[in-house]
Protein backbone atom coordinates (compact mmCIF):
# COMPACT_ATOMS: atom_id res chain seq x y z
CA UNK A 1 0.00 0.00 0.00
CA UNK A 2 1.34 3.41 -0.85
CA UNK A 3 1.26 6.42 1.45
CA UNK A 4 -1.89 7.89 -0.14
CA UNK A 5 -3.77 4.59 0.26
CA UNK A 6 -2.79 4.48 3.94
CA UNK A 7 -4.06 8.03 4.44
CA UNK A 8 -7.30 7.21 2.62
CA UNK A 9 -7.85 4.07 4.70
CA UNK A 10 -7.11 5.97 7.91
CA UNK A 11 -9.49 8.80 6.98
CA UNK A 12 -12.28 6.31 6.31
CA UNK A 13 -11.55 4.50 9.58
CA UNK A 14 -11.59 7.81 11.50
CA UNK A 15 -15.03 8.58 10.08
CA UNK A 16 -16.24 5.08 10.97
CA UNK A 17 -14.88 5.42 14.50
CA UNK A 18 -16.58 8.81 14.92
CA UNK A 19 -19.87 7.36 13.66
CA UNK A 20 -19.51 4.35 15.94
CA UNK A 21 -18.92 6.43 19.07
CA UNK A 22 -22.10 8.37 18.27
CA UNK A 23 -24.04 5.20 17.41
CA UNK A 24 -23.16 3.74 20.81
CA UNK A 25 -24.78 6.76 22.44
CA UNK A 26 -27.90 7.25 20.33
CA UNK A 27 -30.09 5.82 17.62
CA UNK A 28 -28.99 6.21 14.00
CA UNK A 29 -31.92 8.52 13.19
CA UNK A 30 -30.47 11.06 15.63
CA UNK A 31 -26.96 11.08 14.13
CA UNK A 32 -26.00 13.71 11.56
CA UNK A 33 -23.17 13.87 9.05
CA UNK A 34 -22.17 17.14 10.67
CA UNK A 35 -21.71 15.41 14.04
CA UNK A 36 -19.61 12.66 12.50
CA UNK A 37 -17.35 15.02 10.58
CA UNK A 38 -16.89 17.35 13.54
CA UNK A 39 -15.99 14.44 15.79
CA UNK A 40 -13.56 13.02 13.22
CA UNK A 41 -12.11 16.41 12.29
CA UNK A 42 -13.08 16.42 8.60
CA UNK A 43 -15.48 18.35 6.41
CA UNK A 44 -18.75 17.06 4.94
CA UNK A 45 -17.18 16.62 1.51
CA UNK A 46 -14.68 14.15 2.93
CA UNK A 47 -17.52 12.13 4.45
CA UNK A 48 -19.23 11.86 1.05
CA UNK A 49 -16.03 10.63 -0.59
CA UNK A 50 -16.43 7.42 1.41
CA UNK A 51 -20.13 7.09 2.20
CA UNK A 52 -23.44 7.96 0.55
CA UNK A 53 -25.15 8.66 3.89
CA UNK A 54 -25.16 7.64 7.55
CA UNK A 55 -26.90 4.35 6.81
CA UNK A 56 -24.11 3.49 4.39
CA UNK A 57 -21.59 3.78 7.24
CA UNK A 58 -23.63 1.31 9.30
CA UNK A 59 -24.04 -1.02 6.32
CA UNK A 60 -20.29 -1.04 5.66
CA UNK A 61 -19.57 -1.79 9.32
CA UNK A 62 -22.10 -4.63 9.32
CA UNK A 63 -20.76 -6.08 6.08
CA UNK A 64 -17.27 -6.17 7.56
CA UNK A 65 -18.59 -8.10 10.58
CA UNK A 66 -20.53 -10.78 8.73
CA UNK A 67 -18.21 -13.58 7.70
CA UNK A 68 -18.26 -14.84 4.16
CA UNK A 69 -18.82 -18.58 3.78
CA UNK A 70 -15.20 -19.16 2.80
CA UNK A 71 -14.08 -17.44 6.03
CA UNK A 72 -16.09 -19.75 8.26
CA UNK A 73 -14.46 -22.89 9.60
CA UNK A 74 -15.47 -26.27 8.24
CA UNK A 75 -18.32 -27.66 10.25
CA UNK A 76 -18.70 -31.24 11.32
CA UNK A 77 -21.96 -31.89 13.11
CA UNK A 78 -23.24 -35.30 14.25
CA UNK A 79 -26.52 -36.24 12.60
CA UNK A 80 -28.48 -36.08 15.86
CA UNK A 81 -27.18 -32.65 16.78
CA UNK A 82 -28.80 -29.84 14.78
CA UNK A 83 -27.29 -26.40 14.62
CA UNK A 84 -24.40 -26.43 17.06
CA UNK A 85 -21.79 -24.03 15.66
CA UNK A 86 -21.52 -22.51 19.13
CA UNK A 87 -17.75 -22.27 18.99
CA UNK A 88 -18.14 -20.32 15.75
CA UNK A 89 -20.57 -17.88 17.36
CA UNK A 90 -18.38 -17.51 20.43
CA UNK A 91 -15.34 -16.76 18.24
CA UNK A 92 -17.30 -14.26 16.13
CA UNK A 93 -18.66 -12.54 19.24
CA UNK A 94 -15.28 -12.41 20.94
CA UNK A 95 -13.58 -11.03 17.84
CA UNK A 96 -16.26 -8.40 17.19
CA UNK A 97 -17.79 -7.91 20.64
CA UNK A 98 -17.37 -4.13 20.47
CA UNK A 99 -19.78 -4.07 17.54
CA UNK A 100 -21.97 -7.14 18.11
CA UNK A 101 -22.99 -6.13 21.62
CA UNK A 102 -24.32 -2.81 20.27
CA UNK A 103 -25.75 -4.01 16.94
CA UNK A 104 -27.60 -6.89 18.59
CA UNK A 105 -28.59 -4.83 21.63
CA UNK A 106 -31.81 -3.01 22.37
CA UNK A 107 -30.82 0.11 20.40
CA UNK A 108 -28.96 -1.71 17.64
CA UNK A 109 -29.96 -2.65 14.12
CA UNK A 110 -32.80 -5.19 14.12
CA UNK A 111 -31.78 -6.32 10.63
CA UNK A 112 -28.26 -7.26 11.74
CA UNK A 113 -29.37 -10.49 13.44
CA UNK A 114 -31.05 -11.58 10.20
CA UNK A 115 -27.93 -10.77 8.20
CA UNK A 116 -25.84 -12.81 10.62
CA UNK A 117 -28.26 -15.75 10.49
CA UNK A 118 -28.45 -15.65 6.71
CA UNK A 119 -24.67 -15.76 6.43
CA UNK A 120 -24.53 -18.85 8.64
CA UNK A 121 -27.50 -20.84 7.29
CA UNK A 122 -25.77 -22.02 4.09
CA UNK A 123 -22.93 -23.46 6.18
CA UNK A 124 -25.36 -25.41 8.35
CA UNK A 125 -27.38 -26.56 5.34
CA UNK A 126 -24.19 -27.83 3.75
CA UNK A 127 -23.23 -29.69 6.93
CA UNK A 128 -26.61 -31.47 6.89
CA UNK A 129 -26.77 -32.01 3.12
CA UNK A 130 -26.15 -35.75 3.43
CA UNK A 131 -29.18 -36.19 5.70
CA UNK A 132 -31.92 -36.72 3.13
CA UNK A 133 -34.50 -37.45 5.85
CA UNK A 134 -34.85 -33.75 6.68
CA UNK A 135 -37.78 -31.93 5.11
CA UNK A 136 -36.29 -28.70 3.70
CA UNK A 137 -39.11 -26.45 4.95
CA UNK A 138 -39.03 -27.93 8.44
CA UNK A 139 -35.24 -27.72 8.44
CA UNK A 140 -35.39 -24.00 7.58
CA UNK A 141 -37.62 -23.43 10.61
CA UNK A 142 -35.31 -25.48 12.82
CA UNK A 143 -32.31 -23.45 11.67
CA UNK A 144 -34.15 -20.18 12.28
CA UNK A 145 -35.06 -21.33 15.79
CA UNK A 146 -31.56 -22.52 16.66
CA UNK A 147 -29.76 -19.50 15.22
CA UNK A 148 -32.20 -17.06 16.86
CA UNK A 149 -31.69 -18.77 20.20
CA UNK A 150 -27.91 -18.75 19.88
CA UNK A 151 -27.74 -15.09 18.83
CA UNK A 152 -30.15 -14.12 21.59
CA UNK A 153 -28.25 -15.99 24.28
CA UNK A 154 -24.88 -14.68 23.10
CA UNK A 155 -26.23 -11.12 23.07
CA UNK A 156 -27.55 -11.55 26.60
CA UNK A 157 -24.22 -13.06 27.71
CA UNK A 158 -22.36 -9.97 26.51
CA UNK A 159 -24.90 -7.53 27.98
CA UNK A 160 -24.50 -9.28 31.32
CA UNK A 161 -20.69 -9.02 31.18
CA UNK A 162 -20.13 -12.73 30.58
CA UNK A 163 -21.52 -13.90 33.92
CA UNK A 164 -20.46 -17.46 33.18
CA UNK A 165 -17.40 -18.82 31.38
CA UNK A 166 -17.82 -19.37 27.64
CA UNK A 167 -17.35 -23.13 28.01
CA UNK A 168 -20.19 -23.31 30.55
CA UNK A 169 -22.44 -21.23 28.31
CA UNK A 170 -21.74 -23.49 25.33
CA UNK A 171 -22.43 -26.58 27.45
CA UNK A 172 -25.72 -25.05 28.68
CA UNK A 173 -26.87 -24.21 25.15
CA UNK A 174 -25.96 -27.71 23.94
CA UNK A 175 -27.90 -29.22 26.83
CA UNK A 176 -30.92 -26.97 26.25
CA UNK A 177 -31.03 -27.90 22.59
CA UNK A 178 -30.67 -31.60 23.25
CA UNK A 179 -32.81 -31.96 26.38
CA UNK A 180 -35.06 -28.91 26.41
CA UNK A 181 -35.75 -26.30 29.04
CA UNK A 182 -37.88 -28.51 31.31
CA UNK A 183 -34.81 -30.34 32.68
CA UNK A 184 -33.34 -27.04 33.90
CA UNK A 185 -36.56 -25.83 35.45
CA UNK A 186 -36.67 -28.89 37.70
CA UNK A 187 -39.87 -30.35 36.27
Amino acid sequence: MNKQSNITAQTKQNLIDAFWSLYCEKRIEKITVKEITQKAGYNRGTFYEYFTDIYDVLEQIEQSLIPALDELPLLSIPKHNIGMPLDLFTQLYEKNSKYYSVLLGDNGDPAFASKLKNSTKPLLKQAFAENDKLDSVVFDFILEYVLSAMIGVMSYWFREDKLMPAEDLIALIHDLMENGVVKHLGK
